[in-house]
């Protein structure tokens, strides 16, 4: 998509709250995945909607071995959530020979059925018309720009890449027009302090927390300032079209015509700035150190598998922290991803990897709000504490699964905060192979809740978020300076970088 000045969307997270009218938003309900709307906590939730249209969007810069080359130069990489009530039943992407629609009938086929599904792109004429066909109740996709980009050859309309854009968008929306499923663009407003919210989460997130214990005297907030604007750039080049006159053309290409007006334009394109400065604060919370971090075993590999790649590992941790937005714990947000490997190379972008469940903490489904106690460690009374009524993000990842375990295939569970003593005799007994996750609460007990079991617990492979080992070219001695060296360098360069854009 086209660039943009990421810098000018943060300038105002409020913006007009209003919900852009004629794209099917109306009479919405905030269902969550896993419990009633009604219960909101003390801190503000992600919506349903934008959580999955966020998913959407980040699966679609899943980390690919190699550059796609595709038939189509004008088909871009898409992003693709599939849900069925409270269930996730998938998490795709786009592949070199298939697009992400396509994917979705693939893998699903009669299962799509009344299924939502959340687009990174507006889906083309052949993914819609395989996807109507097959009784999905909804598709919402993000306004930018379609599957057939619509940015290409723009000002050259000789262009045979933008006139079969032109064309696709046409029969694109024919087949909206006299389709029974509920195609629309499905952007929520986010509560006014939801960026907030999000930000001190992330900041105050394990990764981080583990980064600062190893560096006392790294500003781990600035780290995560530098990051945040790190990747608010590159999201924002990706996902946001800059020039408002470009957005309008794509818009009434797209048969949204409704949104070029006045406020829906400006509304639209403030809950697309908001939706992405949420991404960059989740993505922020991992953040990418050279070869400094990573999630590493502290023991030799062994027999087990071999260890995921570094990118596909840090990109599933950061689905269960976009998750870990929409918890109704009022303190503590954790987010957990069960992904399994294949035995066969399949058609999705991620290769063999395919999604079994996923979670995030909250209270029992259909609760309503002050139902079960909400208090923490500092309630004297232990009756009205919270502990034995949330359910963990790891319980609820397993419980709402949408695939079975396998035995003979390696199953991996990437959670964001270290399992508790609840949670471990379940991840053994339920098949788990791999674990990516964090230490900083191993053998601790806190409260009313411990984490004794974790560090004792076999059969599991644990990829633990840390320095690189001696044996990886590091000691512990070395890595300090040396990270240190490189946030300097890199506080340096976005110092000049934020500078620059701030005066333009």
């Amino acid at each position: 998509m086209a660039t943009s000045d990421s810098r000018r969307s943060h300038r105002d997270f409020e913006g007009n709250r209003s919900i852009p009218n004629g794209e099917e938003v109306r009479n919405v309900r905030d269902a969550g995945v896993q419990t009633d709307a009604k219960v909101q906590g003390h801190g503000p939730r992600l919506s349903k909607a934008n959580l999955f249209t966020l998913l959407s969007l980040w699966m679609e810069l899943f980390p690919k071995k190699e550059p796609q080359q595709r038939e189509n130069d004008a088909a871009g990489d898409t992003g693709l959530v599939v849900v069925h009530e409270r269930m996730v039943l998938g998490l795709h992407c786009s592949s070199a020979q298939l697009h992400a629609g396509q994917v979705a009938v693939v893998k699903h086929g009669p299962r799509l059925k009344g299924c939502d599904l959340y687009f990174s792109r507006k889906p083309c004429s052949t993914c819609l018309k395989m996807l109507i066909n097959a009784g999905v109740s909804r598709i919402s996709y993000w306004p930018g720009d379609a599957e057939i980009s619509l940015l290409s050859g723009r000002h050259d309309h000789t262009d045979s890449s933008h006139q079969e854009a032109i064309l696709d968008a046409t029969a694109a929306e024919r087949l909206k027009s006299n389709s029974r499923p509920h195609i629309c663009v499905l952007l929520q407003p986010l509560a006014c302090t939801m960026q907030q919210f999000v930000d001190e989460r992330s900041q105050n997130c394990d990764f981080l927390g583990k980064i600062a214990a190893d560096n006392p005297t790294l500003n781990v907030k600035d780290l995560f300032r530098r990051e945040w604007w790190n990747n608010l750039d590159d999201l924002f080049k990706k996902f946001f079209i800059n020039d408002e006159e470009q957005h309008k053309y794509v818009l009434n290409k797209m048969g949204l015509e409704n949104f070029c007006a006045e406020p829906n334009f400006s509304n639209l394109r403030q809950h697309m700035r908001n939706l992405i400065t949420i991404l960059a604060s989740a993505a922020a919370s991992v953040p990418v150190l050279e070869e400094n971090y990573g999630f590493f075993m502290r023991e030799p590999l062994g027999m087990g598998s071999p260890a995921l790649p570094q990118d596909v590992v840090r990109h599933c941790i950061i689905q269960a922290r976009l998750l870990a937005c929409r918890t109704e714990d009022p303190k503590v947000g954790v987010g957990a991803v069960i992904w399994a490997e294949g035995k066969q190379s399949q058609c999705d972008g991620t290769g063999q990897l395919y999604l079994v469940g996923c979670g995030y903490n909250a209270y029992p489904v259909g609760s309503q709000y002050a139902e079960y106690p909400q208090m923490d460690h500092k309630q004297e009374e232990r009756q009205y504490r919270k502990y034995r009524y949330i359910l963990h993000a790891e319980q609820n990842a397993l419980t709402f699964r949408s695939a079975e375990i396998k035995e003979e295939e390696n199953t991996m569970m990437f959670v964001t905060k270290c399992p508790c003593d609840e949670c471990v005799p379940l991840i053994r007994c339920a098949g788990i192979k791999q674990i990516y996750t964090t230490d900083l609460d191993i053998n601790k007990v806190k409260h009313d809740i411990s984490y004794l079991r974790f560090d004792k617990l076999n059969g599991v492979q644990k990829f633990i978020w840390q320095q690189k080992s001696s044996a990886r070219h590091m000691s512990e001695q070395d890595a300090l300076p040396t990270a240190n060296g490189y946030m300097k360098r890199k506080a340096e360069e976005t110092h000049f970088q934020c500078s620059k854009r701030l005066r333009s």
